[in-house]
């Protein structure tokens, strides 16, 4: 449990009790102009990291730029990076291995399976919450001896690849044979703000907040996957700071799934993470300053700064000592030292429950991290007595134990694992070091077909006895499940006909099942994939639907999406892809606590869209009758199945009134006469009640955005359909 990092009252020298507004600018956070209203609905997370934040030009790629890196020259200077110690931060052993692999699994393990959120993709251990994480204690002295690496790179490395490589680099110095590395993930400028981190108010806080029943550690909050807010994972010293193995074992095994992690993946991880490095709480924590957010101005962001810069003024989690003999060695010392000595409970200086041999030889405690003279206990913290006292983790390990090649092998493909889970497909690879083979949870598609003429293929579609409805429903639901977070999902590969996407209730499993069987059949006759099929029928459909509205359109097409077998599908992982709420459809199941229209909003963020273009989506998908079952529900138009602004135009009517007539039913009745118009969900109507949302809505009504409002319907429906074309 780290003792640090906790928020505070402003401190030496921070203004207390001034007006904020005397230089005229609203600067702090308590200032917003919308405090006042709560409950309104937060659009912000569709529109962070705007262009506005990047320092780069438009023109600027990292993705292109990262490709003329000297890969060799960069890879030797991390390694020349790892034994040479900086006075200002000296390094364990002559070593910053254990450090530079902390922070590299810290900036990866935030990662969650359930919306794909979190992982070290975007460099965003750089910015607070995260910075300033109990469990991130001292990671900004890894970062800071980085930074000579950075600057000299430049635009060329970005923080987010380098954090991955220092514990890339960190285990290879030591001896493992690591399984590959990728570059390619580009940073961001500011914090992550979509990303829910629990319902605490304070770091740290007891866990139960986070469960339904904190002994079954199933009933944690989804999406969440550590438990504790401030933590990666679990509390070393146990639940809520109690001792516990066979307890913490199932926390463990809970957090580390969260993460797609099965249990051998989990104790590989746990085991190699501990082979390595040490704990720090070899001091007094009230001592250290605060945090690099609370930190005071002159600090620089440099956080928890020691007294001393010797041993006894470290502190960074509270436990103190190494898990094995070689601390910075790749080796099977780990498993020696858990399961060949009885282990008891002791208090660390700084206070810390953790574990510590009862009776241990000399010559097998490591050696003192600073003073080469002196050996001290090694330790083992609640987690890492869970290897041993849970029946299947001590099997796991004990199989581990006895096969060194296999433990490294296992540990080094959960490592790349854990480290790239976030990047998406194998083809957004980089660089001369990643692995060749397709793994599973990489979501592998094969190549489609590019040789065949599409209007052809339009020509043919026209003809199937399909409807406008039926078309732009499948390629709805081809393309929603795509995750901008960690860039699975998607239309390509076609997962939609196989498990478990083709028996999602969103997915309306009795009629996509219909449609899919003549789609197939078009697909088989003509040679071309069944993933190009249905994007193309999706799209055939806007474009007949814009005619009819007196507008010639045309949606480009890209060629090449390929097909997915169920082998190549994990049907575990991608359950987690199933939506609780299609707001575009009109659908709600109800399974989730947050009302439709904050679900809508997280699908649209998920799906990389800005306002405007969730809010023009929303009504062309309501006029071309794309709702779930054929539910009428938001149809405001007479004309369904024309690509028409009726939606904003009758939603913006002052001569219509809006009545509830039930949980999430509304009815829309004349003013004067009171006759019933059309009925809406909470959904259709927060474009009118929202007062950013209406002034969208407002724009599309107008009778001279006609054909804007065609326009950028195909413009955002072109993106969602193409958005997993990398």
């Amino acid at each position: 449990m780290e003792n640090i990092g906790k928020n505070s009252l402003p401190q030496n020298g921070e203004s207390t009790g001034k007006c904020p507004f005397v230089h005229g600018g609203s600067t702090s956070p308590d200032t917003s102009p919308l405090k006042w209203w709560p409950k309104r609905l937060n659009l912000d997370i569709l529109h962070q990291h705007d262009e506005k934040t990047n320092p780069y030009s438009k023109e600027f790629n990292y993705r292109d730029e990262v490709k003329k890196v000297d890969f060799k020259a960069l890879e030797k200077d991390m390694h020349d990076l790892m034994t040479t110690p900086q006075s200002w931060w000296p390094a364990d052993w002559g070593h910053y291995g254990g450090l530079m692999i902390r922070m590299a699994w810290h900036a990866a393990g935030t990662y969650r399976v359930a919306d794909g959120r979190g992982g070290a993709g975007t460099g965003n251990l750089r910015f607070a919450p995260l910075n300033s994480w109990p469990d991130n204690g001292n990671l900004d002295k890894a970062r800071r001896l980085l930074w000579p690496i950075k600057k000299k790179y430049g635009n060329k490395i970005s923080w987010a690849d380098l954090f991955i490589l220092a514990g890339n680099t960190a285990y290879e110095s030591m001896g493992l044979k690591t399984f590959g590395f990728s570059y390619g993930r580009p940073d961001t400028w500011q914090p992550e703000i979509d990303i829910y981190w629990g319902p605490e108010d304070e770091i740290m806080a007891p866990s139960e907040n986070r469960y339904a029943d904190l002994d079954d550690p199933s009933t944690l909050e989804t999406p969440l996957g550590a438990t504790h807010m401030g933590l990666i994972y679990v509390n070393p010293e146990g639940v809520n700071g109690k001792p516990d193995p066979m307890k913490t074992a199932l926390q463990v095994r809970e957090t580390f799934a969260r993460m797609a992690m099965n249990d051998e993946e989990t104790a590989a991880l746990t085991a190699g993470g501990h082979t390595v490095g040490k704990a720090h709480g070899n001091g007094d924590a009230s001592k250290l300053g605060k945090e690099p957010e609370g930190a005071n101005i002159e600090d620089q962001g440099f956080g928890w700064i020691n007294p001393t810069l010797n041993e006894k003024g470290v502190v960074t989690s509270g436990l103190e000592g190494a898990w094995t003999t070689n601390p910075t060695k790749w080796d099977n010392g780990y498993f020696e030292m858990l399961f060949n000595h009885d282990w008891e409970l002791q208090k660390s200086p700084a206070g810390a429950w953790q574990w510590e041999p009862v009776n241990i030889s000399d010559k097998d405690k490591p050696i003192d991290a600073a003073d080469p003279a002196k050996r001290n206990n090694p330790i083992m913290t609640d987690a890492d007595m869970a290897m041993k006292m849970d029946p299947i983790y001590k099997e796991i390990c004990l199989k581990f134990k006895n096969d060194q090649e296999y433990f490294s092998d296992t540990f080094a493909r959960a490592w790349f694992k854990l480290t790239h889970r976030d990047m998406g497909p194998k083809t957004r690879y980089i660089g001369p070091s990643f692995p060749k083979e397709d793994l599973i949870w990489q979501d592998p598609i094969p190549t489609g077909n590019k040789n065949y003429n599409e209007e052809e293929v339009k020509s043919k579609i026209s003809n199937l006895g399909l409807s406008i409805s039926d078309r732009v429903s499948i390629a709805w639901d081809s393309a929603k499940s795509f995750r901008n977070s960690d860039l699975r999902g998607g239309a390509n590969g076609a997962r939609i006909s196989l498990s478990p996407q083709k028996d999602w209730e969103a997915n309306e499993p009795e009629r996509l099942s219909k449609t899919l069987s003549v789609l197939k059949k078009l697909s088989s006759e003509t040679g071309i994939s069944l993933a190009d099929t249905i994007i193309l029928a999706g799209n055939l459909a806007i474009e007949e639907a814009a005619s009819a509205a007196g507008y010639d359109l045309s949606i480009p097409f890209k060629k090449g999406r390929g097909d997915a077998s169920q082998e190549m599908t994990d049907v575990k992982s991608f359950s987690n892809l199933e939506p609780a709420a299609d707001a575009f459809r009109n659908w709600f199941s109800g399974k989730s606590k947050s009302s439709p229209e904050e679900l809508m909003v997280d699908q649209s963020q998920l799906l990389g869209l800005t306002a405007p273009e969730m809010t023009v989506l929303i009504g062309g998908m309501r006029v071309l009758g794309a709702n779930h079952t054929d539910d009428k529900t938001g149809v405001f138009s007479e004309k369904e199945g024309v690509l028409s602004n009726d939606f904003f135009v009758n939603l913006t009517d002052m001569n219509n009134k809006w009545t509830i007539v039930g949980e999430n039913k509304y009815e829309l009745r004349d003013r004067h006469s009171g006759d019933l118009k059309w009925t809406a969900s909470s959904v259709d109507l927060v474009f009118g009640s929202n007062s950013i949302l209406r002034a969208y809505a407002e724009l599309y009504a107008q009778d001279d955005n006609k054909q804007k409002f065609v326009n950028d319907f195909a413009d955002v429906w072109s993106k969602v359909v193409n958005a997993d074309l990398f």
